[in-house]
């Protein structure tokens, strides 16, 4: 796994420093709600915002408040330390309130050359689509105009052919945590995942082609007391899930923005073959988040879907500490799994893994009282 794990030891890694070297253009973005396929177009790259190794946020805290999300706070800081600095162009969500306040101070401290809010409306239904998708076509426009990149109908279907292809490849190694004797854990897979968001797609695939040929050797991953399922805010840090691990819990499912359910399920061109309305239908198909309005019923069957299908014994919720979205849905969450006879543990947590012997104790505990 180092293959994975060098990539994501620096917050613009040499794949993303050889595509700029060859003359294609990084946009950085830190929201499921921008489409990836979408900044695939011609020239262009997603390049998903982490803050890897983050030791404090002391000049952020000077702009944010302490009672902001560190998530939004490690971006500030590692923004204002430079340490993004060929990334050429930025797309931001107004997610919540927090993503908002990043965005005010990154504009008012650094002010990019190049830099979009995509306003995401908070409910789904027709009107809200053609909102989206207007969204998308004025943001095509204005990459367009600033990069000359060609953002055309036919360059966005093949960036979606191409995203399509890469998405397969990441389904398929996914699914193999559904069987009974697991050939991957949950560590190495979300290795993968932040990987391949952080690195360009066409360049990172054949190291995942490799490994997914490697995995197929396999016979298992040794024993486990338990198979879990994570869910809950953005998850960059796969130290997270190896501290579960270690603890014999094998995380064979994950549901998170940054996980694979149900961020990679193809997409499928609408019928009158236009992308961006596609690309538009197929962003609020697989990103369930708590800012969605009326979304509740959606996300918990989801879960309790891939409870079933995974097998999983047990669910995690981690939340970020101060995430006023995902705060308030994991009361409703907890007591509605709880009800259907799913054990459920609900942790709180810094953007960096911190306090590992408490995060132990608590997740060994948890196996125990499943009996396993």
């Amino acid at each position: 796994m180092n293959r994975f794990q060098d990539l994501l030891e620096s917050p613009q890694n040499y794949l993303v420093e050889q595509a700029v070297e060859g003359g294609r253009i990084p946009i950085g973005y830190c929201c499921s709600f921008v489409p990836e396929a979408f900044l695939m177009a011609d020239k262009l790259f997603p390049l998903r915002l982490h803050a890897p190794g983050v030791a404090g946020t002391e000049i952020a805290d000077i702009y944010l408040s302490n009672f902001m999300c560190t998530y939004t706070r490690s971006l500030l800081e590692f923004a204002m330390d430079d340490r993004f600095d060929l990334i050429q162009g930025w797309v931001f969500v107004p997610s919540c309130a927090h993503m908002q306040r990043l965005y005010d101070n990154f504009e008012y401290l650094k002010k990019p050359a190049f830099s979009h809010v995509l306003d995401v409306p908070r409910k789904v239904t027709e009107a809200t689509i053609a909102w989206q998708a207007e969204e998308l076509k004025m943001l095509a426009d204005k990459l367009s105009a600033h990069f000359g990149v060609d953002m055309s109908d036919n360059s966005l279907s093949k960036a979606i052919a191409e995203w399509n292809r890469f998405a397969e490849v990441i389904r398929a190694i996914g699914d193999l945590r559904k069987n009974p004797v697991p050939i991957i854990t949950g560590t190495e897979f979300h290795r993968l995942i932040m990987a391949s968001l952080v690195s360009p797609k066409d360049l990172i695939l054949p190291k995942i082609l490799d490994f997914q040929k490697e995995i197929a050797q396999r016979d298992n991953v040794g024993k486990f007391r338990a198979r879990l399922m994570v869910t809950g805010s953005h998850l960059h840090n796969p130290e997270f899930i190896r501290v579960i691990e270690s603890q014999g819990g094998l995380v064979v499912a994950d549901l998170f923005c940054t996980g694979s359910i149900p961020g990679f399920p193809p997409i499928e061109m609408t019928a009158n073959g236009d992308p961006i309305r596609t690309l538009a239908e197929h962003t609020f198909k697989k990103t369930l988040c708590p800012r969605m309005m009326e979304d509740f019923d959606r996300r918990l069957k989801t879960i309790i879907d891939t409870v079933r299908q995974y097998r999983v014994d047990g669910v995690v919720i981690e939340i970020i500490k101060f995430c006023d979205l995902w705060g308030v849905d994991s009361m409703p969450l907890v007591s509605a799994l709880r009800k259907e006879g799913i054990p459920v543990l609900k942790l709180e947590r810094e953007y960096a893994l911190g306090g590992e012997g408490q995060l132990r104790t608590r997740v060994q505990a948890f196996i125990e009282s499943m009996g396993k």
